[in-house]
This record gives C-alpha cells, structure tokens and sequence, in this order.
C-alpha cells in the first residue's frame, strides 16, 4: 500500500445538502485496483468526509474521478515532452475533465495527497497549536486544522518571505500554487493537514516528538529578519525528519 498523507478542505455542512458519509473499510486499505491508466485503492463514490469542529459541522466532498484526472494532467505537466504519459492519453483525459466539469460545474478537487511525505510547504499553513494526535484505525496519526482565511494569510506571507530572501522561482512557485488552490475556497471552510498513513512510517515516539510546523515556522521568521544561519538550522532540522521517508518516493 502506498502511505499517503492529505490536505484537506472541509465546508461548513449546508442542511439543504445531502452528502452520503465517506465510510472508510479497513480491508480496502490493502486493495489496489486498476483499469487503464488509473490504479487506486480507494472508494470511486462521490461522497464526503465528515467531521464536527469548534461545535459546527463540515464535509469534504472526495470526487475521486475528477482528482485522479487532474493528477495525470499535473504530471504530464510536470514531465512536459516525456513519454512517460502519451499524448493520446493527455488529450482523451483532458477531455474526458472537461465534459466532468461541464456536467457538473461545482466540482473541484476538495483533497490533495502526497505518498510517502508530508511537503514542508504544507506545514506554513498551520501554526504549532493548530497540531492534534489521533488514533486512527492503523495507530496513532497526526492532524493540523484551521480556518482556511488564516491558513491562506499564511501560505502568502511564505511567498513573500521566500521572494525577498532570493529564493529560486522553483521553490517559491510551489508555495503559490498551494496559494492559489486555497484561494478557490472561502473564508469560512476549514483547512486540515493530515499525516493518515504516513505516520506509520514513524514510531509512536517520533509522533509524539514531531514539532514540523513549529519547525517551519521558526525558520520563516529567522529568514523574514535575515538571520540565514538560523533559518537553515531549523530547516534542516524537519527535512531531515522527512528526507528519510521522502526518498520511498523514489523507490516504490
């Protein structure tokens, strides 16, 4: 099984909506299906995860379809004239993309995952207290949520931070996009950082000890003063905790 972690955006639960609830089947945890260029080991049906936070409810639709198709077209992108997607395939699930969201206009891609890691940049959403130990249904996991205008404020103030320290296009452009995609949402929804399965990959102890975002944080503001040497100790200090379970990326 691929060890996936989750960024999420939950709605405030509409009452006029009617959303069948996510129910999450432990044996499928382990069962990989396939059919022409998909392989996947999760539910296709269009329904949401539901939780209740703060004493309100929310749902975050999964449209699994539509985020399996925007990710084909995201890696045919990021590997541009490569063979490792034909362009026959490009074009008939660009297609097939476009007639989804011509059916149905609201759908957009609520989840983002990432085998095998949590991406650092995720982490400049959140602060330290934002952080919370769970007990999945696998072991003992790790989420973050907040409101997604503060979440927002934060990955901007990132870019901004990075641009004035002359960081490449390359590293500040990964932060705009996480920008961008959080912009298609309003203020009111609810921004959750989930480790799910990447966190058996750590001991109970490593979970418990895990201070990523609080990591990130301090580097940012050491960089935001220019204090290079201090930004670069605490950035080292969580991507060394990532880089070991990072590099499965390249090896599954």
């Amino acid at each position: 099984m691929i060890r996936s972690s989750y960024l999420r955006i939950y709605l405030p639960r509409d009452p006029t909506e009617e959303w069948m609830p996510h129910r999450a089947r432990r044996t499928a945890l382990n069962v990989m299906r396939a059919e022409g260029r998909f392989v996947w080991h999760e539910s296709m049906a269009d329904d949401a995860f539901a939780i209740e936070w703060d004493g309100l409810s929310y749902v975050c639709p999964r449209f699994p379809r539509l985020r399996m198709l925007e990710g084909v077209l995201a890696f045919s992108r990021m590997y541009p004239g490569e063979a490792l997607i034909p362009a026959h395939t490009v074009r008939s699930v660009a297609s097939e993309l476009a007639r989804l969201r011509d059916d149905r206009p609201q759908a957009r891609s609520h989840i983002l995952t990432s085998p095998w890691h949590v991406p650092l940049r995720w982490f400049a959403a959140f602060e330290p207290e934002d952080r919370a130990l769970y007990d999945a249904p696998f072991g003992l996991s790790v989420r973050y949520r907040t409101p997604l205008g503060r979440a927002a404020e934060r990955v901007e103030r990132t870019e901004r931070i990075l641009d004035e320290a002359g960081f490449d296009d390359l590293v500040t452009a990964q932060v705009r996009d996480l920008g961008q995609w959080l912009q298609q949402f309003s203020e009111n929804t609810l921004l959750e950082l989930d480790y799910s399965t990447v966190a058996t990959l750590f001991s109970d102890g490593d979970l418990v000890l895990d201070e990523s975002a609080s990591e990130v944080k301090a580097s940012l503001e050491a960089l935001a003063v220019g204090d290079y040497e201090q930004a670069g100790s605490y950035y080292a200090a969580v991507a060394t905790r990532w880089a070991s379970v990072q590099a499965l990326t390249y090896v599954n």
